[in-house]
């Protein structure tokens, strides 16, 4: 099997997990925790290669019957177009996985929205977004934990930061770095006139143990603050909430979601070891960044999709050129196949539309 000019060794990726089911038997394995998990994450890893392969073996025998009693005259013309969507589907799975090779790739991810000006428009189409990527994750049965929310006055939220556990998520997201654009009537004018609004995400890959951070006490200032929240008999009464600032970049993490202020510290400082991680990352890009930018035409200020509610539906990403009319399912969680043409246009810098569909300004 062969996709996206990858090519995959069934029996090459056998030999391998039969060498580590091999050390595994060895009496010294676990005498070395940190070796022996990266070992067994390999093994998870080869284990689910070996499981899709056998899937689409599967999947194209039973196309192929299918197509054999087509041929026949027997009508199962609605049993292969539902077998072709699934089968598309999958290969787009496997191409995402061949397709994702960069360091942090298969990281967790730490997620930011921040809405733009505009007050409660964008403060609600921030939320919109909160709750796009939420149901994304839930579909992947991904883990969520939201670790700092700002209401915003009247409607949406001032920002937000959470976490999606997961593999491969910080790979996966990495294409939703940018400015996403909201044009809708307004449910919050009394006119109903149209609104044009903005947010920004940025994301960023957690790290582990592993890669080590610096982080001086003397460059730390930790605050502490009282939880803010909607009220009611759980509202949080002591200043538990942690506020980290790292002076040397000026960068400022903030927890709020846990009620011990031990547990908000610790969540807070992942979050600043991950900042400080893309900051340095981001130093290092510095000097190619203009040649990047020319071939992806992305950054963090640029306007990267734009989500056209009316006076027609239509959802358009403007690097891949990718354009959805259902524009309800990808609000509700449906993603993929954004974030699979961004993949496949970072690789190969192939487009998925001709560009041609007008936005309004």
């Amino acid at each position: 099997m062969k996709l996206c000019g990858a090519g995959f060794d069934a029996p090459a990726k056998r030999s391998q997990l039969q060498k580590i089911e091999e050390q595994l038997n060895h009496p010294e394995f676990w005498s070395q925790p940190e070796k022996s998990q990266k070992i067994m994450q390999e093994r998870k890893r080869l284990e689910e290669v070996l499981s899709s392969d056998s899937q689409i073996g599967t999947a194209t025998s039973d196309l192929e019957t299918l197509f054999e009693l087509s041929s026949e005259g027997e009508d199962v013309a609605a049993e292969i177009s539902r077998e072709l969507s699934a089968f598309r589907k999958r290969l787009e799975e496997l191409e995402n996985g061949m397709l994702l090779s960069g360091d942090n790739d298969s990281r967790s991810a730490i997620v930011t929205i921040h809405p733009g000006a505009g007050g409660t428009e964008s403060q609600d189409w921030a939320e919109m977004l909160l709750r796009m990527y939420l149901r994304w994750a839930e579909r992947h049965n991904f883990e969520t934990v939201v670790t700092d929310r700002l209401e915003g006055e009247g409607a949406g939220i001032k920002s937000v930061t959470f976490e999606v556990n997961g593999e491969d998520v910080y790979g996966l997201l990495q294409g939703e770095v940018g400015v996403h654009r909201l044009v809708r009537i307004s449910p919050f004018d009394t006119n109903a006139r149209r609104h044009t609004s903005f947010a920004s995400v940025f994301v960023y890959p957690q790290i582990d143990d592993e890669i080590k951070i610096e982080i001086r006490p003397e460059d730390l200032r930790v605050d502490t603050f009282r939880a803010s929240g909607a009220g009611g008999q759980h509202v949080n009464r002591t200043d538990s909430a942690i506020r980290m600032t790292h002076l040397p970049t000026g960068i400022v993490v903030q927890c709020q979601n846990e009620r011990s202020q031990h547990k908000n510290r610790a969540s807070a400082m992942k979050q600043l070891k991950a900042r400080l991680y893309e900051y340095e990352m981001e130093k290092k890009r510095a000097e190619d960044r203009k040649l990047e930018d020319s071939k992806l035409d992305i950054d963090f200020g640029s306007q990267i999709r734009s989500y056209v509610l009316a006076p027609y539906r239509l959802i358009k990403d403007h690097r891949t050129k990718l354009s959805i009319g259902d524009v309800d399912r990808v609000l509700d969680g449906d993603i993929d196949e954004l974030i699979h043409a961004f993949l496949v246009y970072r690789k190969t810098g192939r487009v998925s539309g001709d560009g041609r569909d007008e936005l309004p300004e």
